[in-house]
């Protein structure tokens, strides 16, 4: 049985290179499949106004998202490639995995030592807008910037937060050393070049400041072996691997130990890495650790087309009916506490040194 507590000190453990399943495995009929006895459960943010910034305006380009499979995607811009769609469907499934990630840090927004009375705060991807709107109410005497590819975020937002629209992956039109934080939250899969996000992060932070960035192992893993080759949960991250290898934005941060390495690389000092295991269901016995499994099975559930679809059909060449049929066990298999299945999420922040 996997440990209780949702914090542990060991490094993120490697999940071995065992190969993918053919995708012919997912489409075709389970003919001996047998009606097994499980246990089931049931149950179950604001553009800115800002027309002086110097980042972007709101042109009509920006609003023209592109539409694959149904759904809405960013307006092609730069070099942001991301890979989840836009619609309110996905916007829903990201505001269930704010919630699940701040009960996992025991509702705190951020774990770094940020001083008392931060003035300028920056979070970079901030979808939704959520963690934004949040650190804003909580630090009325902050002034707090949003960022994104998309302008997802709600019109209404506390008075010293603005969204704006940039491409992280491309060079921050920032000043050097004008932020006394720096927030990036769930960016695997859309950024090429880590070393240099993390070295804008760094240029932009102010002496003395903090960075902290938080992802998760798209590795699906099990204490008690529940989690096993033949299963879909087993594939569901070694699929995202492999198609976002593909594309050359990884997903392997968390597994390779990249984030403090680079971290350290680009000049921070005092990093901390800590690691969470965020249980995939709610299958655990520990209160605590079974709400959030409740949350995490719905912010995955809310919209597991929206993650798989457009990587699974463009990098990995499936149909579309190939994607549904496989998200049809995920779903199947998400639904038996049995299987003790578990994502593990680092975060890691440092400090910019003092000049």
């Amino acid at each position: 049985m996997a440990a209780e507590s949702p914090d542990t000190a060991a490094p993120p453990a490697s999940v071995t290179a065992a190969p993918v399943i053919p995708t012919t495995h997912w489409t075709e009929p389970d003919d001996d499949e047998e009606e097994e006895e499980f246990v089931q459960d049931d149950g179950d943010s604001a553009l800115g106004d800002d027309a002086a910034s110097t980042t972007a305006s709101l042109s009509a380009s920006i609003l023209e998202y592109r539409t694959i499979h149904g759904r809405t995607y960013h307006s092609l811009q730069g070099t942001a490639e991301h890979w989840t769609p836009n619609d309110d469907a996905h916007l829903e499934s990201m505001d269930c995995v704010h919630h699940c990630l701040t009960l996992l840090l025991d509702n705190k927004l951020y774990l770094a030592p940020i001083a008392d009375g931060a003035i300028r705060v920056l979070d970079i991807g901030c979808g939704t807008g959520i963690w934004s709107i949040d650190f804003a109410d909580a630090h009325p005497e902050a002034e707090v910037i949003g960022t994104d590819v998309s302008p997802s975020q709600p019109e209404w937002v506390p008075p010293n937060l603005k969204f704006e629209i940039e491409d992280c992956t491309q060079p921050w039109t920032y000043p050097p050393d004008s932020f006394d934080f720096v927030h990036l939250r769930y960016l695997f899969g859309s950024i090429s070049d880590w070393d240099a996000l993390y070295a804008e992060a760094f240029k932009a932070c102010k002496p003395g400041g903090w960075v902290e960035a938080v992802d998760p192992s798209v590795n699906l893993r099990s204490d008690d072996g529940s989690v096993r080759e033949g299963t879909a949960l087993y594939d569901w991250g070694r699929l995202f691997n492999e198609a976002s290898s593909k594309y050359g934005r990884s997903m392997r941060m968390v597994d390779d130990g990249q984030i403090s390495e680079s971290f350290k690389k680009v000049g921070f000092v005092d990093v901390r890495s800590r690691t969470f295991k965020l249980p995939a269901t709610p299958w655990p016995q520990d209160q605590k650790m079974q709400q959030l499994g409740a949350f995490s099975r719905l912010a995955m559930e809310q919209d597991l087309d929206g993650y798989a679809m457009y990587l699974f059909t463009n990098a990995l060449g499936w149909s579309e009916q190939q994607v549904t049929v496989f998200l049809a066990r995920v779903r199947k298999e998400m639904r038996d506490l049995r299987i003790q299945a578990y994502f593990l999420i680092e975060v890691v922040y440092g400090r910019k040194p003092e000049q």
